[in-house]
Formats: structure tokens, sequence, C-alpha cells
């Protein structure tokens, strides 16, 4: 195989030009291409005209020879990875796996056991995927909240309501990464997730093709049981023995698999009462800001932008004069910040966009690292300070919902940098999934972050024109851009507890869904590399 780096072409071209490209690049006939097939496409905008960047992978015959003669060194030869799932283990199953959570860890760790046999069951929270969203567009609706069916919980997990980025920077040098995506696909998902630089689903998207998902787990031999929350995990002699269901149900089971998301905090706590090697770990907090979605599409592309790139994104760090690091996250193009709570009384934000990222504004969340040692102070008596983090983000999100009655905080970022609360909006109006009311976000926040929040802002401000516009719309508080407790795992994904394997975002290991799937596609080969098929 071939593959060639760097082909650039004009966003508008046709199919058959992208072809007569490559044998130009090869310097061979266009009838000398067998097949090719394009692994990545990205945008350049640095220069006008915006160009596609591609990397093809070509099949020709007498490669080397092609290759040999090419006068560029952005040809070269390559053999594609192919994804492997590994052979049996020797050690019986006494009953089939339990995997914990239905986020994209359970679901791609089901789907992998399922698919080899393995027959899982699949326990979940919340509600199934289409029973959920009328759930939550109730709560954005009335403020009424089902705690165990919304933005964090239920089929599809808490990032079925984002953006949907399916694009990671874990290194992949065995095939998850493309697996996952090939997966996706299957499940309905558009072909040219496989190659875009910053593929994305949607909300209306990921809601239909987590059922997919499911169905095509069931029809491979997998289970799934909804409003089934673990409330116990019951051991013996340092093994899994059993779980405990709504807290009136016993399943024996021996293998485990704990897929829980970055908001199960009620599970959390229930496991820090067991012999299981858990600690604190550094996450980020801040805001989501929101701006003109034109205004954005215009700095990065340009006025008239080509319309098949669709609306344009960002992505923006800076180094603090306190020498720490302020970034954007989960950037929405054409997107909603959403109320993302999940327990009475506590109010997070999220950013959420569907497919075709139709809102008139763009928004992110800005947000600076925090570590255990920030957050020590918010440690709470009786309580294991692994869980010292979780603490801090209930403090944060109390104080969002007591500051706007239970509804989403807003502020302009003008009235955020002189700390005062905000009595009208500018000439940008808010995108949000719930209600909101003008309030000061800036005193929610400790003052490290709101003085971080302000520098940062200003520094982009450098980078795109009208990022630090006085009208730019902050709400908060984001707290849930990873978990902050690492649950401990040994080089075969186990626990300190035998039979029990962390994985996902919950348990530390994962930022975002692709990570995510990746990691529950790890939990189920060390579990098959271990067992037979039950």
């Amino acid at each position: 195989m071939i593959r060639i780096s760097q082909l650039k072409m004009a966003v508008d071209h046709k199919p058959e030009q992208l072809k007569e490209k490559i044998a130009k690049e090869l310097r061979i006939s266009v009838k000398q291409i067998q097949s090719y097939e394009i692994i990545k496409r990205s945008v350049d905008a640095r220069k006008k005209p915006i160009k596609y960047v591609y990397q093809i992978n070509v099949k020709v015959d007498q490669e080397k020879k092609i290759q040999s003669r090419s006068r560029h060194n952005n040809v070269m030869l390559t053999e594609p990875v192919e994804y492997c799932f590994p052979e049996s283990g020797q050690n019986k199953l006494k009953e089939r796996p339990v995997i914990i959570g239905s986020g994209p860890a359970g679901l791609f760790c089901g789907y992998m056991l399922a698919k080899h046999g393995y027959c899982p069951l699949i326990l979940e929270r919340g509600d199934e995927a289409s029973l959920r969203r009328k759930k939550v567009n109730h709560f954005w609706r009335t403020g009424v909240l089902d705690e165990s069916s919304n933005v964090q919980f239920g089929e599809g997990g808490a990032g079925t309501f984002s953006d949907g980025k399916l694009n990671t920077l874990v290194k992949d040098p065995f095939g998850r990464n493309k697996e996952v995506l090939k997966i996706f696909v299957e499940a309905g998902a558009p072909p040219s997730i496989l190659y875009e630089q910053r593929p994305h689903l949607g909300t209306d998207l990921l809601i239909q093709i987590v059922q997919n998902l499911r169905s095509q787990i069931e029809e491979m031999g997998g289970e799934f049981r909804f409003r089934s929350q673990v409330t116990d995990l019951l051991l013996q002699d340092g093994n899994v023995k059993a779980i405990e269901i709504n807290k009136n149900e016993i399943l024996s089971c021996h293998v485990v698999i704990l897929a829980i998301g970055h908001s199960a905090r009620d599970t959390l706590s229930m496991l820090c009462k067991k012999p299981l090697d858990m600690e604190a770990k550094s996450f980020a907090v801040g805001v989501r800001i929101e701006h003109s979605q034109e205004m954005i599409t215009e700095d990065q592309y340009g006025i008239n932008a080509p319309e098949v790139l669709g609306p344009a994104s960002y992505k923006l760090t800076h180094k603090l004069i306190n020498n720490r690091g302020i970034y954007s996250f989960c950037m929405c193009p054409g997107g909603y910040v959403v109320d993302a709570s999940s327990q009475k009384g506590l109010l997070a934000v999220n950013g959420m966009s569907y497919h075709d990222r139709k809102s008139p504004n763009a928004n992110s969340a800005l947000v600076v690292t925090v570590s255990p040692a920030d957050y020590r102070s918010f440690h709470e008596d009786g309580v294991r300070p692994a869980m010292d983090g979780v603490s801090f983000q209930r403090h944060l999100e109390r104080a969002a919902w007591q500051s706007a009655g239970g509804k989403v905080p807003v502020q302009l970022f003008g009235d955020f940098k002189s700390n005062k609360r905000s009595t009208g909006l500018g000439n940008i109006s808010p995108c949000i999934m719930g209600k909101y009311e003008l309030s000061n976000v800036r005193e929610l926040l400790p003052s490290m972050i709101g003085e971080s929040i302000t520098e940062g802002v200003l520094a982009f401000g450098k980078k795109i024109k009208g990022f630090d516009r006085p009208d730019a719309l902050i709400s908060g508080i984001e707290s849930r851009t990873s978990s902050p407790v690492k649950i401990k795992r040994n080089d075969r994904m186990e626990s300190s507890v035998k039979g029990l394997y962390p994985c996902g975002e919950g348990a530390g290991y994962a930022g975002g869904i692709t990570s995510a799937a990746m990691d529950g596609i790890r939990a189920a080969e060390a579990v098959c590399k271990k067992y037979m098929k039950f």
C-alpha cells in the first residue's frame, strides 16, 4: 500500500479530480489506481483560498517501484493496522460478565464481549435513549429533574448530550480507534467520520446510534436492564462475589466491568467503603462562553467562506501569569449551552450540538486545571481523600444553583471582568437548553479561577477577533470536564478488588467518547484474555 500525505485540494473539488491528483502525484495513469482510501481530511485555512489536506492510502501494482520514483517525500509505503481481538483464556466463567454503565465504555465493552460469545449483562441506572431524551427535554422546560435519567445518566452516557466529537489524542498502535469509528458507522453514523480530522455526530444522531448499538449487542447475545442502579458491591476474600441492584436484588457475578460515568458520585462513595485503591486526580473547572457563530467562522475562514466547510471551530490555549494553563474544551460550533445537572440543588453546565450545527451561537468551556493540592481544603470529615475533588465540584455547583434559583446563571464578559451582576444583554442572545437568569458568575468561582478566566479571554481576544467582546456570554459552572477520581488498575485492567475492571471516564482513564470507547474495548480484551466464552 502507498500512502500519500499533504495532498491539497480545493474544498469544492469533485471525486474524479481527487483521483486525478493522486495519479499525478504518483506519476501514473488513473487506470493504474486499483483503489484508494481517505485516511484523514483536514482543513488548511492559514492561506486563502482554503484547502482540504488529504492523507490517502492507494493500492496499485508495483508499489515499491512507483514509490521509489516519487519526487516528493510525502509518498511512502505503509502497512495498514487491522484491529485484532485476542484469543480466549483458559479460566471458566461461572456467570456471564456484568457491565455497570451504558456510556461509550460500557457499550463498546459490551459490543466486543457479545460479538465474541460472552453474553454480557449491561446494567444502566437511567432510561433507554428515546425515553431519556423526553426526560431531559422535560427538565429543560420545567426544571423538574429525574436524578437517575438526565444529561449525565442514561443510555449512551453523558456524551449523548454533547457535540458528539469523535477525535482523540490517544496513541493507537492496535487499531482500536479505527475500530470504534467503524462500529459507529455500522450503527448508522456517516462514513465521513472515518477520515474527518474533527469528526462529530451531534445529539440527534447519537440518540439513534446508541439504540442501534444496543440492538446489535442484543442480537449477539447481550442483555440490557435499565433503571437498574448498582447500589452495593459484595466481596469475598478480596474478590467480587455479587452486586446489589436498586437496594433490593442480589445478583451473583465474578466479573464486573465498572464503566460508570464521571458523575456517578453515589457509586464512587459506595466504592470508597470497599478495599479499593482509589485516589483524587487533577481535573479542570471553569465556565462556558458564547459568541456569534458567524463571528467565529468569519475569523477562522474569512468572509463568504465556502458553505461546505460548515461552522468553524477553534481550540485555544494560553499560559497564565500564575504559570497555570487555561484552554478551551468541548467547543460546540452552532451549539447550545445545556443545563447538565444530575443532582437536585446542584447545577452544572455543558455544551451540545445537533448534527447540523445550526444554532446562531458558538460555545466552548474555558477551564483551568485544578490538582488535589488546590481542593484539599474541601475535604469532608469521615470521607476518603479520594472524594475531595467531588466535594469541590459540589461546592461550586451548589453556589451556581443558589445564585439563580436553580436556573443557569449567565453574565456578560464585561461584567465578569468587573465582578458585578449583569442586568441586561448585548448583541448576543443566549442559546441555552434550560432556564437561565442574569447573575454574577464571577463570584461563584475561587479568585484564582476567576482571574485566570479573565486573563485567558483577553489573551484569546488577540487570537480570535472579538473573542473578548464585552457582551460575550459567560455561564456556569463547567465542573464535569472529567472524573475527579481515579480507580487504580494493573496492566491486566483489574483493580485491587479481583474481578473488578474499572474503565472509561468515571474510573479516570478516558476523556471523551472515543477514548472511553477504546478503553471499554481494552476491558473486553482483558476479560477475554483471562476467561473462556460464557
